[in-house]
């Protein structure tokens, strides 16, 4: 398949010749949630420690005697159903959130994602993508002669490395991220409404997944 591409500002240029298998795949949504909810799993920390019924600070004396008190019969203060007590199923540090995803399924997942910003018409490739000095300004600047206005849309740029200036100029725009073509991850392509590919980062991803 061809895309069209544009130069950076924003007239028509030769179209791009791209792998129907990366560009042209049919979508599949139960597989790209897979992927996604497997994708911020793995990035999840077991960082949440709740105490057991044997961490609690109290004492083991039986809190009062057994009968004629005409209350229900308890054994410790750190009981679970007691407040202050300790969880049943307390969370622990050690908790593993991670999912497994092969590779034939992360990379058919990633296709059909690119496949979708395709037909939906929400991505667009430039020829190339430079700033010749560190100004958020003229950056916001070329953006817009591009046809994307970052005020109203948040901008997804993938390039196939990112130079000094770039970096520089994009970080203060809040509705703007730039990443390398090895760096673009599944959920940032489905968050992002529209999506900026510079020519080479086209090459960079076919050969990541060839």
């Amino acid at each position: 398949m061809e895309l069209k591409v544009i130069n950076d500002k924003g007239q028509s240029s030769a179209n791009l010749k791209a792998s129907d298998e990366l560009f042209g795949r049919e979508y599949n949504e139960d597989l790209v949630h897979q992927l996604i909810t497997a994708y911020q799993a793995n990035a999840r920390a077991g960082n949440s420690k709740q105490k057991g019924r044997s961490e609690i600070a109290k004492s083991t004396r039986k809190p009062f005697k057994q009968k004629g008190t005409g209350r229900a019969r308890a054994g410790m203060a750190s009981s679970p159903i007691w407040r202050g007590g300790g969880k049943i199923f307390p969370n622990t540090a050690e908790e593993n959130y991670t999912q497994k995803v092969n590779r034939k399924m992360y990379r058919a997942g990633y296709a059909s994602i690119l496949s979708r910003l395709v037909s939906e018409n929400r991505l667009v490739v430039v020829d190339s993508l430079t700033v010749d000095s560190p100004k958020t300004k003229l950056f916001a600047q070329k953006i817009k002669g591009l046809g994307v206005d970052t005020k109203q849309f948040r901008l997804l740029i993938i390039t196939d490395s990112i130079d000094e200036n770039l970096y520089l100029s994009s970080r203060n725009l809040s509705n703007v991220l730039v990443l390398e073509a090895n760096q673009a991850d599944p959920v940032s392509l489905v968050r992002f409404p529209n999506v900026l590919v510079t020519r080479n980062a086209v090459a960079k991803i076919e050969e990541m997944f060839a």
